[in-house]
């Protein structure tokens, strides 16, 4: 069982309790954070306090009686149809979109952004590990169009780009920065910083994700972006740019098609 209440955190220099458009759920075993645009869909953005739980056993406090597709992520842009990562050893990709219903999708992250994309009309998910060399290969994309293919309209999707590193800690090469796009259009998208090294940026790939998804069709009332950085909060996140150690937290939503996998 799960409601919504305020998560205890009890930190005076924080606010985490007032996340605009994001909502904590606590449980028996804990909390983890929904976005609200999301909210006919279960699904969860679970923090480091949930260290050492797998979607295995993290999928009994989204959902009940649905599979369980994950990966064996690997910073590309390759997606795959979640009925293709059913069992170990777990393929090599960092994306997934649902092909029937009954589908929980798990993505894991330390500073790369998880994203979690749901269509109201028919129900079908994706889920992506977008750091910027997924998002330099087009993996948001690769997904919608699989969405597509498979009957979804894009002007229809919601997405919710998850907790993940933020622009002024994340310190990038400039020939990093443009293989995400034009140098101009990311700076002008709040993506790209400046960086007081030369042939440096501070790159938030949130909102190189944003801009992405913008040139692709998709209006930024589709869009969510949650606003804290997996380095700045170590009390919620593990962070592999702050701590070097390989550590994740795991995000998951749930397919509501028709058909459940037997």
């Amino acid at each position: 069982m799960s409601e919504h209440v305020e998560p205890p955190f009890d930190r005076p220099d924080k606010d985490f309790n007032t996340l605009v458009g994001w909502t904590w759920v606590g449980t028996y075993g804990g909390y983890y954070l929904q976005c609200d645009q999301l909210s006919a869909f279960e699904h969860g953005f679970f923090t480091r306090l949930w260290h050492g739980r797998e979607p295995g056993g993290l999928v009994g406090y989204v959902s009940s009686g649905v599979s369980v597709h994950r990966l064996k992520q690997v910073h590309s842009g390759r997606v795959l149809a979640a009925s293709a990562a059913h069992n170990d050893p777990w393929p090599e990709a960092d994306g997934l979109v649902s092909d029937a219903g009954g589908q929980s999708l798990w993505v894991a992250g330390a500073d790369c952004t998880p994203v979690l994309i749901a269509d109201p009309d028919s129900g079908s998910v994706a889920a992506c590990h977008a750091g910027w060399r997924g998002v330099a290969a087009g993996i948001l994309t690769t997904a919608i169009s699989q969405l597509e293919a498979s009957g979804c309209r894009r002007e229809q999707l919601l997405v919710a780009l998850g907790p993940a590193v933020s622009g002024p800690n994340y310190q990038v090469e400039r020939s990093t920065s443009e293989q995400l796009g034009p140098i101009d259009d990311l700076q002008a998208a709040g993506a790209l910083l400046d960086d007081p090294q030369e042939g440096r940026d501070r790159l938030d790939i949130r909102r190189a994700a944003h801009w992405q998804l913008l040139q692709f069709g998709l209006r930024t009332e589709q869009i969510s972006i949650c606003p804290l950085c997996t380095v700045a909060e170590p009390e919620l996140f593990h962070s592999w740019r702050r701590d070097q150690v390989k550590a994740v937290q795991w995000s998951g939503i749930v397919s509501q098609n028709a058909d459940t996998p037997r």
